[in-house]
């Protein structure tokens, strides 16, 4: 009997000693310095999200995350730079839609897979587009404008960021479901399509809200539709494609931390609470909402299915529109 009772308290030892190593391990993370990658140059909307999260975990791990911007390649050096780090949570990426979601759909050659080469840790914001015409175009409304793309044909131009922009896939997205033909004219940047259509060079422009919505408060231009799946907290009055017919209508920008295939789960927890808890903070809450972020917080499983569910989506939009960014 005392042998069995020896064995017994051996066995229960060893579970012990097997779950206090795990808390041990998700307790003593981070070990060091977090580096923090990101796929573009600094002073961007991606840079600006990363140095509010890194500057949180700072503080409150009292370890420090180094920022690391590594443009190039349209994000893809900052991925592969992750895809290859040691799988410890000492080094992570601020990814993006356009590494993650359109990437596989735009680029033949892309030298990493955003499902099997990364663990998802948290979606946390997105960042919708809006539909703004100029006062020179009759259309009240989404509907409005699509019944005159359709009573001429190529009268109605739109205008996006650049070409395989979320701005641009979404008016491709919109062309097919809508059955329409309006045409797609890219800019470098936000900023010259914002000029465009107010001066009624084009008949429609989709790009990010911090472009437009001076004009937009001023009535120099008319938002006819946002493109993310629900309504906006900055145009509560404006009305989604999905509302105007196109039910299950989403094409919006989308960012998230992720890290190296193979991160240990108690370290992706750790890493999910803690950018949980920062997005929850009124200072930052203020911050990102001021440079036109949705605030997410999701669960790792949850920001995994996002990036699969994402990729044959525009995988479809990309083929049916013959779109070719190389």
């Amino acid at each position: 009997m005392n042998a069995k009772r020896g064995l017994a308290a051996l066995g229960t030892a060893a579970v012990l000693s097997v779950c206090g190593s795990g808390t041990m391990a998700a307790e003593d993370y981070p070990r060091g310095p977090i580096r923090l990658v990101v796929p573009f140059a600094p002073g961007g909307s991606t840079d600006t999200l990363a140095r509010t999260i890194g500057q949180k975990m700072t503080e409150h791990w009292g370890k420090q995350v180094v920022v690391d911007n590594r443009s190039g390649g349209s994000g893809v050096i900052g991925m592969e730079i992750t895809k290859h780090a040691n799988p410890d949570g000492q080094t992570l990426v601020l990814g993006y839609i356009a590494n993650l979601g359109t990437a596989p759909a735009l680029h033949k050659k892309l030298p990493y897979d955003p499902v099997k080469d990364f663990t998802a840790i948290c979606h946390v914001a997105s960042a919708p587009s809006i539909a703004v015409v100029p006062p020179s175009v009759p259309a009240k409304s989404l509907r409005e404008l699509l019944a005159l793309a359709r009573a001429k044909p190529d009268s109605v131009s739109f205008g996006s960021a650049a070409i395989g922009s979320m701005g641009h896939l979404g008016g491709e997205m919109l062309n097919r479901l809508a059955n329409v033909k309006m045409q797609h004219v890219p800019y470098k940047g936000g900023g010259q399509a914002t000029i465009d259509v107010l001066a009624g060079q084009i008949q429609l422009a989709i790009i990010g809200m911090s472009a437009v919505t001076p004009h937009v408060r001023a009535g120099r231009l008319r938002a006819i539709a946002v493109t993310g799946p629900k309504r906006s907290p900055a145009f509560p009055d404006v009305p989604t494609v999905a509302e105007q017919g196109f039910p299950g209508f989403s094409a919006e920008a989308w960012y998230g931390v992720l890290g190296p295939a193979a991160l240990e789960r108690s370290t992706v927890t750790a890493l999910n609470s803690e950018i949980r808890r920062i997005l929850t903070l009124a200072d930052v809450r203020a911050r990102l909402a001021n440079v036109g972020f949705e605030i997410v917080g999701s669960s790792p499983e949850a920001f995994a299915k996002l990036i699969r569910d994402e990729i044959p989506k525009w995988i479809k939009v990309v083929n049916d529109a013959g779109i070719r960014v190389e």
